[in-house]
């Protein structure tokens, strides 16, 4: 019966030094499976990486775009100010020529400044 006792011991103990072996066996897989993903991930680190360099640069591009565009904006503005300042003298000149004019009546119905419609003959 001790015969016994001592094999189903040294049953037990094989077996548990296979599962411990297969333990290990299957943490050394698992560690390997592990490194080869992270490094996996390192390659795609460096395209994000890559990435978000190309994408600071462009947002730097919209940028200067944008200013330039506002620039040119504000230049158009004042283009169009000075359109309309030039109009009004223009007009202005045009008033006092008429109003100095025997020929054209500055107070008539449907009277626009230079306007030959307004004179009276």
């Amino acid at each position: 019966m001790t015969y016994l006792i001592i094999a189903v011991v040294v049953i037990v103990l094989l077996i548990a030094v296979v599962a411990y072996l297969a333990s290990r066996r299957r943490q050394t897989k698992h560690r390997q499976v592990a490194a080869e993903i992270r490094s996996e991930a390192d390659v795609h680190r460096t395209e994000i990486d890559q990435s978000g360099q190309q994408a600071a640069e462009a947002a730097a591009r919209a940028d200067l775009a944008r200013a330039e565009a506002e620039r040119v904006e504000q230049e158009a503005a004042e283009a169009q100010r000075q359109l309309e300042m030039d109009q009004a003298r223009h007009e202005d000149v045009l008033r006092q020529a008429d109003a100095i004019d025997p020929d054209v009546d500055h107070r008539a119905d449907g009277y626009q400044p230079g306007d030959a419609g307004g004179r009276t003959l």
